[in-house]
């Protein structure tokens, strides 16, 4: 008798059990109509939470220290009308479980981004976001789906399921037309279709001088920049025919009022386009997870706007320049092809020395999370900080909002960008991360590897000094802030170290001081060109006819 009360009483303990964890059941369920996608979908399926009315939250994920909650998770051939769920095994950002979302009134909204299957020449076959020429902006590409946002009450402690039909399609994006001073090139690359077994695309918005088409027969020097993906007029200008407008307009830039005036050097201003699969830009180099985009650049891009615009084709006429990711991109470019570019403007730069990748000496330190010179105290690693120095972001935090946005590389942020371009191809034929994206533990093959692959520039210029370094003479200007807001300046100091023992090279340095940030631009845009056009000038062979371009 006693036996069956302690069973009974044991059974009705599951059953209350069993019905609590159902009430505590948190969920969201996402379906496509078929009307709205009629393919089975492979992607990333999210939803995103605000406290604060809208219509659209699409815009208030994926940047750097925001703040709106999400929950990502991967979807393999998704028929449509079924549902994917999201729920408490999700991870998310920067709350890590539905359980951590406090009880109240919230707004919330679906997203789905699809990915396209690419088999490789390298023989791996892989699902990535196909970037539709808007940059990889997931909650922006053409194709993507998103639901209306509905407000719904959540409480964790009674449970919730939470049903959203994404049933928005983001439309294509429009090419903008062609203006007397902005031209936009947009080409197949036969190198990089050939790798990704899919027709990819490169291109350049183009920056034209005064009064181009009044002169045909002259020939212009040209500035070559290097920036993240965007279809504005090259160097910021307002051109003021463009519907793009420029995206920085820090103090002190503008400068079209003196490119379109009188007395004003003449050349021609280039930014290239060459978005991947895994970010909005390739950084300008081959790499075994991207492809040949070096080589793409520099033998169908390039050659192709020096066909078609009259370009001035000697070294001494191309220059650089670039800030953040260009920063890097310009000064690779210019170290990797000094017989081919004449010198490059170098600002605020992504790490050129991986002993100070960031904060992180990738090389020595076990852990990217966490300083280890500490016994008993865990000090946190920054990544991003106020001009004051206040930490923003830490590189634990970002590393989570990474894996949120995308599992297996795909996140198309900046450690995993690096990771693609940097790093070799991992077994599964995505990136090998360079680091655990939960637990911080660096990988150090990886580390090496991307040394002696040479995207260590400061490495691969000590090592290629013999070579390059007699091309270089006066060739190499780098400014950054003393405060760049993600330690970029430490791997600047390093570079100037090494240049130092190269005096011969003449290699210019300029520091923002005090409290100068990333993106600190020391000169207006009209003076930056000028400094420029003088260079060239300066190099140009003895008896260059200089009149014939600045008329």
């Amino acid at each position: 008798m006693r036996a069956l009360r302690n069973t009974s009483l044991a059974f009705l303990l599951c059953a209350f059990a069993a019905s609590n964890l159902f009430a505590q059941s948190l969920r969201f369920e996402i379906a496509v109509p078929s009307g709205a996608h009629a393919a089975p979908i492979t992607g990333r399926v999210f939803i995103i939470l605000s406290r604060h009315a809208s219509n659209d939250l699409r815009e208030d994920i994926g940047s750097w220290a925001q703040e709106t909650p999400f929950f990502g998770a991967d979807v393999s051939a998704l028929a449509p009308g079924n549902a994917a769920t999201i729920d408490t095994n999700t991870l998310g950002y920067p709350l890590k479980s539905l359980r951590e979302i406090p009880a109240g009134d919230y707004y919330v909204q679906a997203l789905v981004n699809v990915y396209t299957e690419f088999h490789r020449s390298d023989g791996h076959a892989v699902w990535a976001h196909m970037d539709q020429w808007e940059g990889q902006q997931f909650n922006q590409s053409p194709g993507n789906l998103y639901s209306d946002v509905q407000k719904v009450h959540l409480d964790p402690a009674t449970g919730y399921a939470v049903h959203l039909q994404a049933d928005h399609v983001i439309p294509a994006i429009k090419m903008q037309p062609d203006t007397k001073w902005v031209k936009r090139i947009k080409l197949q690359s036969k190198l990089l279709s050939a790798f990704w077994g899919q027709p990819m695309f490169i291109g350049a918005t183009v920056l034209l001088p005064k009064d181009y088409d009044q002169h045909p027969d002259a020939h212009y020097p040209v500035i070559y920049e290097q920036d993240h993906f965007g279809l504005e007029p090259p160097l910021h200008m307002d051109t003021g025919d463009s519907t793009v407008k420029p995206r920085a307009r820090r103090p002190g830039h503008g400068g079209f009022e003196a490119w379109s005036g009188d007395h004003f050097p003449r050349m021609i201003a280039v930014t290239f386009q060459h978005p991947t699969p895994y970010f909005d830009d390739s950084y300008a180099v081959n790499s075994a997870n991207n492809g040949p985009y070096g080589d793409a650049l520099m033998q169908e891009l390039i050659p192709y706007l020096e066909e078609h615009f009259r370009i001035i084709r000697q070294p001494w006429a191309r220059v650089l320049t670039g800030g953040s990711t260009g920063g890097w991109e310009s000064l690779a470019l210019e170290l990797y092809h000094p017989d081919f570019f004449g010198g490059t403007w170098t600002g605020f730069p992504d790490p050129i020395d991986f002993r100070h990748y960031q904060l992180t000496n990738i090389y020595s330190d076990p852990n990217a999370f966490e300083v280890p010179e500490y016994e008993w105290v865990a000090r946190e690693r920054p990544l991003m900080r106020t001009g004051e120095g206040q930490v923003v972001e830490t590189v634990r935090q970002m590393s989570q909002l990474e894996e949120v946005l995308g599992s297996h590389g795909r996140s198309g942020q900046q450690l995993e960008a690096w990771e693609a371009v940097y790093g070799p191809v991992g077994r599964d034929g995505y990136p090998e991360p360079l680091w655990d994206k939960r637990t911080g533990v660096i990988n150090r093959e990886v580390a090496n590897y991307m040394r002696d692959h040479g995207y260590d520039l400061r490495d691969y210029a000590h090592k290629n000094w013999s070579r390059i370094g007699p091309m270089l003479t006066d060739n190499i200007f780098i400014w950054v802030g003393d405060m760049d807001n993600f330690y970029l300046n430490l791997a600047v100091y390093d570079m100037e170290d090494f240049f130092k023992t190269h005096p011969e090279a003449k290699a210019h340095f300029e520091y923002g001081r005090p409290e100068k940030g990333h993106g600190w631009f020391p000169w207006s845009i009209a003076d930056f060109v000028k400094m420029m056009s003088q260079h060239v000038e300066a190099h140009a062979p003895a008896g260059t006819d200089f009149k014939s371009w600045n008329y």
